[in-house]
């Protein structure tokens, strides 16, 4: 049977799975499909169960237009995670909307389902109805007996007991949900008054063998149900064997003592009703079955004339009852002075919230035995839940409010060192003339133009080579080289000859030197288009900068007021929830409490008849 607090992610997981490009379910081993970063880190919070930063990363992705690839998953995707805060009204108009749209059946139909049953665990009847209307005739076939199942509480809880009867007993299939359409139709029979019908209905369910916990409570539950329906029906005797079918150790126990009790007392055969209501009496005494069995002793004692025992007992029954207000009027001042949830969340990490939170250990201290009872209702646990999450939310916003002066921090040390930096760029950007530069290279290219055009090989020498070549040059003038002996003749061959390796040399390389040349000018040239971009981003930069310093100056202490702003709104909506919490457990502890008043008078008042009896037993007997 599906959970309560499933039903989140079951609605996600089956809406997310049949869309073409959504991602795949946990145990998918083929790829998830996301588009956007920022969905996938949405995605990536949502795995790890940290929905409330999902939520945050969701909206203010969609609010500044960063999923357009997956829209409609994301709004999917959010009403899952507002069912996981109880925000339904808000998930389901989600969902609504959604399903105006073009969905394939599957999905609308399933969704609708997972809808209808949100309403009716709200208490939303009519709008559980109309989810359920909107069903087809395709729905699968376990949902379909669950939708079945949803249609008969519908009818029971509305009190149409007789549509309830009627869709129940053409129930079809053996399947677990069978043994609950049993129950809901002994149940819904008893309420319309065949009581015949139930006992058949409700004898067999109480009969069978329970092969889990959750069948056999159901079992117990089947069995109560029928022997209470007995009991008021004036049959006795039939109503003790289903009571006593009841486990001994279980949740139902207490009230199954209690009617066999009753059966025999009905009977007269009070002795044998002494039985289960004295295994009663060792019992918790904030059962009301366990309170009722402390009048119930003393009562059959007086009906086997052991009035003395009798009184003594109505004494011990007053006494604790009591000593047990008292208790409970300690427990209301304790709730009423608000220490109680703090005590709740003093030991609480606070690391999950939403439906899955659930309490570990109780508050220690007397007043713990009666938080089990509250914790029992819906209601108190759901109430509590919301109190934890504005908790949560209100620590949250202070560690937003802390990132807040840390983000004014950071900008007031960059404005800092941007205006530091600022006078050396200036002066750097000032000393660098680049377009001096651009003409420079500009010549450079006609420079090489002109050696190519005239072939000057000498003008790509290098210094040594340069050198050489002038040292040639200047032997070549010496005027000893021009006297008519054959030591000038060979000096002279000598130098012609260095001089024409050193020219074949440089003709040799011009080519490639030349190659050379140019491209290191267009690499300059390269590099000079690079620094006049970086010139002109430098300008946008030095122009734009405190613009933007601005901006962000406004945005961050910007949101210092807004955050206050809202912590005062968490604050507000924590005490109205405090408040709510405590109506709850108030009230519920006054309800126990005035239950106690009138055992107490009820006691008290035959006290009084047994004192009369044995007073005018006196009187008789002088």
């Amino acid at each position: 049977m599906l959970r309560c607090r499933s039903i989140p992610v079951a609605l996600c997981f089956l809406l997310l799975a049949s869309m073409p490009t959504a991602y795949a379910a946990k145990n998918d081993p083929e790829p998830i499909v996301v588009e956007d970063p920022h969905y996938g880190e949405v995605l990536f919070h949502f795995y790890k169960e940290d929905y409330f930063p999902a939520i945050v990363r969701l909206l203010a992705a969609q609010q500044q237009g960063l999923l357009s690839e997956h829209e409609e998953q994301a709004e999917l995707l959010l009403g899952g995670l507002y069912l996981s805060y109880g925000h339904h009204l808000e998930a389901a108009a989600i969902f609504e909307r959604l399903l105006a749209d073009n969905v394939d059946l599957e999905t609308r139909d399933r969704t609708w389902f997972f809808l209808a049953k949100i309403w009716l665990q709200r208490g939303y009847l009519d709008k559980s109805q109309e989810a359920l209307s909107y069903l087809s005739e395709d729905l699968p076939d376990n949902l379909q007996r669950e939708a079945q199942m949803l249609q008969s509480q519908i009818y029971i809880n509305s009190g149409q007991y007789g549509r309830a009867i009627a869709l129940l007993e053409d129930w079809k299939g053996r399947t677990e949900w069978a043994s609950y359409a049993k129950f809901n139709l002994g149940v819904a029979m008893v309420r319309y008054g065949n009581v015949a019908g139930a006992k058949e209905i409700l004898g067999e369910l109480g009969e069978l063998n329970p092969s889990s916990e959750e069948l056999a409570s159901l079992r117990d539950k089947a069995n109560i149900a029928l022997g209470y329906a007995l009991l008021q029906d004036g049959q006795p005797l039939a109503a003790k064997e289903p009571l006593q079918r009841v486990r001994l150790e279980g949740p139902f126990s207490n009230k199954a003592l209690l009617g066999v009790g009753w059966a025999d007392a009905e009977t007269e055969n009070y002795r044998r009703a002494l039985v289960p209501w004295m295994e009663l009496r060792s019992r918790d005494l904030l059962d009301s079955a366990v309170q009722e069995s402390m009048l119930a002793i003393p009562y059959a004692l007086g009906k086997l004339d052991s009035i003395s025992q009798a009184a003594d007992h109505y004494l011990n029954a007053i006494e604790a009852f009591y000593e047990e207000a008292n208790r409970i009027d300690r427990t209301i001042g304790f709730i009423q002075s608000g220490d109680i949830f703090d005590q709740f969340l003093a030991d609480d990490p606070l690391d999950s919230t939403g439906w899955f939170w659930r309490l570990e250990q109780l508050p220690e201290g007397p007043e713990a035995r009666y938080l089990y009872h509250l914790l029992a209702t819906h209601e108190f646990q759901e109430g509590l839940k919301n109190y934890r999450d504005l908790h949560y939310l209100n620590n949250n916003l202070e560690q937003w409010q802390g990132s807040v002066d840390v983000f004014a921090n950071m900008l007031e040390t960059r404005k800092q060192a941007y205006d530091e930096r600022l006078p050396r760029v200036e002066d750097a950007l000032a000393r660098a003339d680049i377009d001096d530069m651009v003409q420079r290279k500009f010549e450079f290219d006609a420079q090489l133009d002109e050696i190519e055009q005239g072939h000057d090989w000498l003008a790509l020498a290098n210094e040594r080579e340069f050198e050489m070549w002038g040292e040639i040059a200047d032997f070549e003038s010496m005027t000893a080289l021009t006297a008519d002996i054959p030591e000038a003749d060979e000096v002279r061959d000598k130098v012609l000859l260095l001089k024409g390796v050193l020219q074949w040399q440089l003709e040799r390389d011009f080519q490639d030197r030349l190659w050379r040349a140019r491209r290191d000018v267009r690499k300059t040239g390269e590099a000079l288009v690079e620094a006049q971009r970086s010139r002109r981003q430098i300008d946008d930069s030095m122009r734009n900068e405190p613009l933007r310093f601005e901006k962000f100056n406004n945005r961050v202490y910007g949101l210092s007021p807004k955050i206050d702003g809202m912590q005062l709104r968490v604050a507000e909506a924590m005490g109205e929830q405090r408040s709510f919490l405590e109506s709850i457990a108030v009230g519920e502890l006054r309800a126990q409490k005035q239950r106690l008043d009138v055992y107490t008078v009820q006691a008290r008042f035959a006290l009084a008849a047994i004192y009369d009896i044995a007073s005018a037993a006196e009187g008789t007997g002088e």
